[in-house]
């Protein structure tokens, strides 16, 4: 079934443009987007979600489910059933409402890569069998600012309340838990996974299996400077954590060149739960 804005189908393929053309509100939402400040968020009360990753949750009265992920365009065709299948094994759209989607990120990047992911998300979100509704389209030139003759994305992160399903522009100081863990899966080649348990309100992860980093004692030695002209697809417009990320990451996938015991006791995943203050705690896996 196809795509819709406000009831009328988006015909694909088209560029960004010419479905803001055809479709003025999106225009409209994405300058909205835009113009918020940026709200920092977290740790407590926050579920965060990393590059390959999906989380699905509803509030406690079960009133509509939402669906978080990062797609970075690896395996978009993959991606998007697990996420549609994720979703919908938390609700019901044909007695609770609707499907709706909300894309935001890219910019105008040299390479393109942005339209390239955008087109891929509209093609394979068209292809799905149920409609789903295009709410923000927040993307590409949607989401780019120049600045003297570079292009960088203006909103970098994003947040949703789940009792509210409100989104709004957020930063977030703590990317835990399990920061430098999840990050090495996604380093390596791991795919998208479904990190979070609606059902227990536990997150999970592991365990996970990689292969040593190939020259990670070299990519340890080079500058901040390369390590951003390597790591980044557009290294002009990284956020000022992103090495410092990788960095930590390629120092946990040194340490730990193959996951084992030390990382996952017992061959177990590593859960977690939120304490009454609303942190993430980790919790003992069940048999160990």
């Amino acid at each position: 079934m196809p795509l819709f804005v406000e009831g009328r189908r988006v015909q694909l393929p088209q560029s960004v443009s010419e479905i803001v053309r055809a479709h003025p509100s999106l225009e409209e939402r994405a300058k909205l987007l835009r113009g918020q400040s940026v709200q920092l968020v977290g740790p407590k009360g926050l579920l965060y979600v990393q590059q390959r990753e999906l989380a699905v949750t509803s509030p406690k009265d079960g009133n509509g489910a939402t669906c978080m992920t990062h797609c970075d365009g690896s395996d978009t065709k993959t991606e998007v059933p697990l996420i549609m299948n994720s979703l919908k094994s938390l609700s019901n759209p044909t007695q609770n409402g609707r499907l709706e989607v909300h894309l935001v990120g890219g910019f105008n990047d040299d390479r393109q890569l942005s339209q390239k992911l955008t087109n891929q998300l509209l093609n394979e979100f068209d292809r799905q069998e149920d409609d789903i509704h295009l709410m923000t389209f927040c993307v590409t030139e949607l989401n780019d600012r120049e600045e003297n003759e570079n292009h960088f994305p203006v909103v970098y992160g994003i947040a949703v309340n789940i009792k509210t399903a409100e989104i709004f522009r957020a930063s977030f100081p703590e990317r835990g838990p399990e920061e430098e863990l999840r990050s090495a899966r996604s380093l390596t080649g791991g795919p998208m996974i479904n990190i979070y348990d609606a059902k227990t309100e536990q997150l999970h992860f592991g365990p996970y299996f990689w292969r040593p980093f190939p020259r990670v004692d070299f990519w340890l030695q080079q500058d901040d400077k390369q390590l951003l002209e390597q790591f980044s697809t557009s290294p002009l417009a990284e956020p000022p954590h992103f090495v410092r990320h990788i960095r930590s990451t390629l120092m946990f996938l040194k340490k730990y060149p193959f996951p084992d015991d030390s990382l996952f006791p017992g061959n177990r995943a590593l859960l977690y739960k939120k304490n009454e203050g609303g942190l993430w705690e980790k919790i003992s896996s069940p048999g160990s």
